[in-house]
């Protein structure tokens, strides 16, 4: 007997012995008086087990039939092993003939094991130790929010925390996670502390290529910075594990947005100026101190120009026999320098710095070129990671604000070609043309 069933024994039993009326206990069991002496016959005749329903324990009237339950179940089995239960309801009906609710097929599902609750089917993430030292595993990640509310632009927020402590060792405002935003970042990290031995990423393409590199060396503009520098990057298989940056992100969510609300901060050049002070507040009152005291970043001996040349865009290509070759959409021509004669069939290095004119060099030699623009025609889509979506539609949004038009140049326009008046043939042509002029005026 259920909880509710003892409770109208133990009330039909007062209204027996005389303790508690009828109009009462009707009351107290949210009952009819009409229904009240229905279940006191039941209780004088069968006792409390009277009281227990009839079709409690017996097959419903309205159930579907064991055999249509066990072909469903095999349909799913054999056709939509990978379906979820709504889905397989949709193409069972269609398909089958089978007409069955989405709730009912997902209970046959799970009582035959074939679909997992969510509770089952949810993963343990085992906790894993800090790190011993400063500056041994540093996590980096990227928060796009609205850090400045409604006062001004949503943008992101480039995390730089130490795993062994948890001190903030950089914070930087940035349009979107790039390439170009993450090179500044770590050039002021570099600056400020040095090099630690790695740093911890998700598998944002900054960090990592992937899919399957053809040719090339097979890792990204920022691997290939870190490698020059001697610093290793790993990428977590998962968010939970690099926790600590995204639980810090979460802190800053809420922290860092009213503290840039009181201080009246509402773009990202004042809000990165900002940012030194905060770090430094965050710091004394949540960082730990780490198990041991020893601070594995190591000073960079390096100079400013070769720290230039490192953290920027770089690439090789191929020089043609006419000592050209293609780069961003533009073909680049070298000047015929006694360098520059004996690069056809060699390839040449491309450093493209985010706040210079790109270079081209051969063996340390800057060699000079000039630029012919091929790129008169829309560009095709482009394919935009969802990180830095919000961006790009800023980008796009501004130019067609701008209505610009777009121009296809002819041939002729591409290779500066002028239209010449055509030439008078011999010498006496002017003065035919003036006797000539001379005769109509005097007639």
């Amino acid at each position: 007997m259920s909880e509710h069933d003892l409770k109208r024994v133990e009330v039909l039993s007062e209204v027996e012995s005389g303790r508690r009326s009828r109009a009462a206990a009707a009351s107290l069991l949210g009952l009819s008086e009409r229904q009240l002496y229905r279940l006191l016959r039941r209780y004088r005749a069968d006792g409390g087990f009277g009281l227990v329903h009839k079709a409690r324990g017996r097959t419903s009237n309205r159930s579907i039939n064991s055999g249509i339950r066990q072909y469903a179940v095999d349909l799913v089995k054999s056709h939509y092993a990978d379906f979820g239960p709504t889905l397989a309801t949709e193409a069972l009906e269609p398909r089958h003939g089978i007409r069955v609710g989405r709730e009912t097929l997902r209970r046959w599902l799970m009582a035959d094991g074939v679909w997992l609750s969510r509770k089952q089917r949810r993963q343990f993430h085992q906790p894993r130790l800090r790190r011993e030292k400063l500056g041994e595993l540093i996590q980096v990640d990227g928060s796009d929010h609205r850090w400045f509310e409604d006062r001004g632009e949503a943008c992101t927020l480039l995390v730089f925390i130490d795993d062994a402590t948890s001190r903030l060792m950089q914070l930087r405002f940035v349009q979107s996670e790039s390439t170009e935003s993450y090179f500044a970042a770590l050039r002021e990290y570099l600056t400020m502390h040095g090099a630690p031995v790695a740093f911890y990423s998700d598998k944002h393409t900054v960090f990592r290529i992937n899919r399957d590199a053809k040719g090339g060396p097979g890792m990204t503009q920022f691997g290939r910075a870190l490698a020059e520098l001697n610093i290793e990057i790993l990428c977590a298989n998962s968010s939970q594990a690099k926790g600590r940056v995204e639980r810090v992100n979460r802190t800053l969510q809420d922290r860092l947005v009213k503290e840039l609300r009181l201080a009246g901060i509402c773009d990202v050049a004042v809000g990165n100026t900002f940012l030194p002070a905060f770090i430094q507040r965050f710091n004394e009152k949540f960082a730990i101190t780490p198990a041991n005291p020893q601070d594995l970043h190591r000073p960079l001996q390096i100079t400013d120009s070769r720290m230039y040349d490192i953290l920027c865009h770089r690439e090789q290509r191929y020089v043609g026999a006419q000592l050209t070759f293609h780069y961003d959409r533009l073909q680049i021509i070298l000047e015929q320098t006694e360098v520059a004669k004996g690069l056809g069939g060699r390839y040449v290095e491309i450093y493209d710095y985010f706040d210079k004119p790109l270079e081209v060099r051969w063996q340390g030699h800057v060699l000079p070129y000039r630029v012919f623009n091929k790129d008169q025609t829309v560009r095709p889509a482009a394919i935009v990671e969802n990180k830095r979506l919000r961006h790009a539609l800023s980008v796009v949004r501004t130019k067609q604000e701008q209505k610009l038009e777009v121009k296809i140049m002819t041939n002729s326009e591409k290779v500066g070609y002028k239209k010449r008046p055509r030439p008078a043939y011999g010498t006496h042509c002017e003065v035919g043309i003036d006797s000539l002029a001379s005769e109509s005026s005097s007639a």
